[in-house]
């Protein structure tokens, strides 16, 4: 069922894990509390899911390693892409087994921001495509998702597209989430340091910590209160940072 209750197949329904997977605790990613929390019992997906937390917290992990098992890219693009310019994913792809939802589609697109400068030069040397590299970081962004790669249904994975999105844009981008969280056959997974884009009414919203993966409300997440706190009176901070 989406958000209203209308019956609508999603392309992922759960993260499980592989029973044969032999996954050494003390080896990384599976030290990463999160993701040891991950291998214990899985993970439900919902229309949209939304990961959030520290550096080092496993969120980029997780979903480079979601993403990669669905059949995309780990350094982005749809199921067909296969663009490599440096081998630094993790082997926790191998590890997962994805129940699918029936009917759904099996389209899917990932964009990371660390990776994006490297996908558009893929992007405008194998076809005719926008001249991506004209732009800033946000437009190019903006001139991605507004292609047929995100039309339609699909599994849209996201880690941390914040980067480069001033307020507004960030708002513009919570409006194409609702959409996508809305429209039948869509789904979507990301993951970001962003209280803006973390506060999408209806969204499952998992705070990830030393304590491993928990789900959360928007107002009780750790980044919530500290960009309050700092917006408050950054002067607290600041003297502290300058001393």
């Amino acid at each position: 069922m989406n958000r209203h209750g209308v019956l609508d197949p999603r392309p992922l329904v759960r993260v499980t894990v592989d029973p044969d997977a032999v996954a050494d605790q003390d080896v990384w990613p599976y030290s990463i509390p999160a993701v040891a929390d991950l291998m214990r019992g899985g993970l439900e997906l919902e229309d949209l899911t939304i990961l959030v937390g520290e550096n080092g917290a496993g969120k980029s992990t997780l979903v480079e390693a979601v993403a990669m098992a669905y059949g995309l890219g780990a350094e982005g693009g749809s199921v067909n892409g296969r663009d490599v310019t440096w081998e630094s994913e993790s082997p926790l792809h191998d590890a997962l087994r994805l129940v699918r939802g029936g009917a759904a589609s099996k389209w899917g697109y990932f964009v990371r921001a660390e990776t994006m400068h490297g996908m558009f030069s893929y992007l405008q040397s194998s076809g005719p495509e926008q001249d991506f590299h004209s732009r800033s970081h946000g437009e190019a962004f903006w001139d991605l998702v507004s292609t047929s790669r995100f039309s339609g249904g699909g599994l849209f994975v996201l880690d941390e597209p914040e980067a480069g999105l001033s307020f507004d844009a960030q708002l513009r981008l919570v409006a194409l989430l609702l959409e996508l969280a809305d429209r039948r056959g869509a789904q979507v997974l990301m993951a970001t340091h962003a209280p803006i884009l973390a506060s999408v009414p209806g969204a499952a919203v998992y705070e990830l910590s030393d304590e491993g993966m928990q789900r959360s409300r928007w107002q009780d997440l750790t980044m919530v209160d500290q960009h309050r706190r700092y917006l408050d009176a950054p002067e607290r901070y600041l003297r502290h940072l300058l001393e």
